[in-house]
């Protein structure tokens, strides 16, 4: 199957946009692909904010990009706007780092008021990298995604479902669909 890099644009230790990537990457996994996770937030701050295209982390980073067939981009959305921390990281890759690959955007955040920060933030700078098929992405509310008292994620119905046909969406389109048929019998 197909090799996904799940990138998550949050600057938290504790984000509810990496927990809900994770979550994701378990479907993904279970559907037969090789799930490769990539929080931002560890890469060092020196070589993004400096914009260090030679630091080892980078070029790690911008190769996972290159091997990978598909991105799941997930982002916290402030001020209308995918994080500027993932900003910083696309900033760094080559222009057309997305060419041929299939793309999976997610954002959470605090009102529905952000629900469009996906199509009018995010999707215009993941279609001029060159993406080959951006899929439809989903906008989850941060009161949506709780967890258990053992620490497992937990997501409202309403998030759900939604988030479930969203994945599986973006695994058929890497051509997942034989293994995804497979799984849900």
């Amino acid at each position: 199957m197909a090799t996904v890099l799940s990138v998550s644009g949050s600057p938290s230790a504790t984000s509810r946009t990496a927990r809900l990537l994770r979550h994701l990457d378990k479907r993904l996994v279970a559907q037969g692909h090789e799930v490769i996770p990539l929080d931002v937030r560890t890469l060092p701050a020196d070589a993004l904010l400096g914009a260090d295209f030679r630091h080892p982390a980078i070029v790690e980073a911008t190769a996972l990009f290159a091997r990978a067939d598909g991105v799941v981009i997930g982002t916290p959305v402030y001020k209308a706007a995918y994080s500027g921390l993932l900003k910083s990281l696309l900033d760094l890759l080559p222009q057309y780092a997305l060419t041929g690959k299939t793309v999976l955007p997610l954002a959470t955040g605090g009102s529905t008021a952000h629900v469009l920060a996906i199509d009018y933030a995010l999707r215009p700078v993941l279609s001029s990298m060159g993406a080959a098929h951006i899929v439809p992405g989903w906008f989850t509310l941060d009161k949506e995604i709780t967890g258990s008292d053992d620490g497992a994620l937990v997501l409202a119905p309403s998030a759900a479902e939604p988030l479930a046909q969203v994945t599986d969406a973006f695994s058929a389109a890497l051509g997942g669909r034989t293994t995804l048929l497979a799984a849900t019998g």
